[in-house]
């Protein structure tokens, strides 16, 4: 993520924090200062950090689970408005979406109860309306927001973990297509309902509505990707009509290029047609304004990114974008020549189409087949 910045690694999992975090913070001291003076400061930071720390044990607790099915975590970052672990794919089996879906509240579960534990008394809910004031105990504040993050969390709407217990649930009786359209139906409903109760009462459920319409939103496409990639083949996705730069070009070269067409990767190429690496837009952007337009894109373009086959399935091709993060996948033939790329602006054009097509009862584009 950008603007975030690497904090430590633990097992095998890099942590990072968002700059926005750092202003989080500071503003945190600020509001406690003017309350308490520098002491209340100082504990309401170190509350804020207590608090974020109960966030990233959360969001390993999904990371764990994940691994457990052969699924790998790369980071985990913290925002102002919480947790963020990329994990490279989501399970393929209803039951271990669940699994992983359930294992972040349930950490919280156990924070809370072994604060609890240890405060010899319940956890007080008024203590989460006075958060800004330092003279709450520290404690049972933290046992009361955990708390409260697991019944957040559990709200049945994306992005919350709810939502993808939800779509869990729903997919063991129907399609992961279907289940999440449902579960996204649901929540976008919950959204409308929070937004109302907003503009009445608490102006934060508006922005909670927001946060989850949209990422009902997300969740949806991405199904819905994932379902038109089933019996799909890459030839059928990539797009064959590109222009290429030689591995001699220069930025200057690239840059008119980019001014002659509305493509955005380029690959680059050697003189046998094989595939040297991938060129971007902002690969050019940010070259040109550190090393000057006599560049050679050898020296500035994506290299080592993974290829497929004209006939490898695509979903296949898809997960391989996601866990390279890589700008562009090539499709290459046996020795390595470029036919096509996969492109993240042709896969969105094809869910459009596709998804056009079935609302009016068509069936599912298909390119015409062609001998490779």
């Amino acid at each position: 993520m950008r603007w975030s910045i690497r904090i430590a690694r633990i097992a095998g999992i890099e942590v990072r924090i968002h700059v926005t975090f750092l202003l989080f913070l500071a503003w945190i001291g600020f509001t406690y200062y003017q309350v308490g003076g520098s002491a209340a400061a100082a504990e309401g930071v170190l509350f804020i950090l207590a608090l974020f720390g109960c966030v990233l044990l959360h969001e390993f607790g999904h990371a764990l689970a994940a691994r457990a099915f052969g699924i790998r975590t790369p980071d985990i970052t913290l925002l102002p408005i919480g947790g963020v672990a990329r994990l490279q794919r989501m399970p393929d089996k209803p039951w271990q979406e669940l699994a992983v879906a359930v294992a972040g509240p349930l950490v919280n579960v156990v924070i809370a109860a072994v604060l609890i534990f240890v405060l010899g008394r319940r956890a007080e809910f008024q203590s989460l309306q006075h958060l800004e004031q330092p003279g709450i105990e520290m404690l049972a504040k933290l046992a009361s927001v955990n708390i409260s993050l697991v019944l957040f969390n559990l709200i049945p709407a994306f992005p919350m973990d709810g939502g993808r217990v939800l779509r869990s649930v729903l997919a063991m009786t129907m399609n992961y297509a279907r289940a999440t359209q449902v579960a996204a139906w649901i929540g976008q409903g919950l959204a409308f309902v929070f937004g109302f109760i907003g503009l009445f009462s608490n102006p934060m459920l508006i922005f909670i509505a927001f946060f989850i319409f949209l990422g009902a939103q997300q969740e949806a496409a991405m199904a819905q990707m994932k379902d038109l990639a089933l019996n799909l083949p890459v030839s059928e996705a990539m797009v064959t009509h590109l222009l290429t730069l030689p591995a001699h070009a220069t930025l200057d070269e690239a840059v008119e290029a980019l001014l002659r067409t509305s493509q955005h990767e380029y690959p680059v190429l050697d003189s046998a047609g094989r595939v040297l690496g991938v060129l971007t837009r902002d690969d050019m952007i940010t070259a040109l304004k550190r090393h000057g337009p006599a560049t050679p894109v050898v020296d500035v373009m994506h290299l080592d990114l993974p290829v497929v086959g004209p006939h490898d399935p695509f979903g296949e091709a898809f997960r391989l974008m996601q866990e390279s993060a890589s700008p562009a996948l090539p499709v290459v033939d046996r020795v390595g020549r470029l036919l096509g790329l996969i492109t993240p602006e042709n896969i969105g054009e094809m869910m459009l189409v596709n998804s056009l097509r079935l609302r009016d009862g068509r069936p599912a584009w298909h390119r015409p087949r062609v001998a490779i």
